[in-house]
């Protein structure tokens, strides 16, 4: 594979796996995050190129674009996975502040991204959009619900996008993945894992490849992976 890949968020978890996960197959991987100390080991650790950035500004978002297109002139694969809980308690108990950097960090980075990136996608005639949301756009526990909110928005917007892009030839997937091993759910005290093994970043990382790795006429809208140690009745 000689593909160019953008994995936003990447420093640790899931982002972090995937580009280990295209780097060995032969892929140019980059990746971003705000912390430029871990993205450099993340990078060392990966394969990738380090881009330092924050997804929730479309200035970085601009010229994130406009290094890709210098550099490499093309973007098979956008991976919208820059997230985290920024506060998991009731709504009561929120900040103002708190609301609104979740809503940015989740919602809107996703929505800058493809912003920055559509025209060229459009351009190519082809091309691949990632975005990763969440179970929680599709369950509901107490101190999620602001979160939530963000991950169901990252669901309609990639249904949306995906009609938006598809007269193109430009695939648009919404993965939804449970709870994993990862520093989120460490953060956001979401650590009983039970006896049975759980979700792994690296068994996300092979999903999003298998993915992306469909014959190109071949769309997949959305896919919800779980760890079997996470139960939710009813589903």
């Amino acid at each position: 594979m000689n593909d160019i890949i953008l994995i936003t968020g990447a420093s640790s978890g899931f982002g972090k796996a995937t580009a280990k996960r295209f780097a060995a197959s032969g892929a140019t991987v980059i990746i971003t995050g705000r912390d430029e100390m871990r993205l450099e080991t993340a990078a060392a650790q990966t394969g990738a190129v380090p881009f330092c950035a924050d997804a929730t500004q479309p200035s970085d978002w601009k010229a994130l674009r406009e290094f890709i297109e210098r550099e490499y002139g093309r973007l098979d694969l956008l991976i919208n996975n820059a997230g985290g809980g920024v506060a998991i308690k009731e709504v009561a108990e929120q900040t103002p502040d708190e609301i609104d950097r979740s809503i940015s960090l989740n919602l809107c980075s996703v929505i800058y991204g493809c912003r920055e990136f559509a025209p060229l996608f459009k351009r190519q005639s082809g091309g691949t959009i990632i975005n990763v949301s969440s179970v929680c756009a599709k369950q509901a526990w107490p101190g999620w619900s602001v979160y939530a909110a963000a991950k169901w928005g990252v669901l309609g917007f990639t249904k949306g996008l995906a009609t938006e892009l598809m007269p193109s030839g430009v695939r648009v997937t919404c993965l939804v993945p449970g709870a994993g091993d990862t520093n989120f759910d460490a953060a956001a005290n979401f650590t009983e894992r039970g006896s049975v093994p759980g979700l792994k970043a690296e068994q996300i990382a092979d999903t999003i490849y298998s993915i992306y790795a469909l014959p190109k006429n071949v769309w997949c809208e959305e896919l919800t992976v779980w760890g079997i140690d996470q139960i939710v009745v009813p589903l």
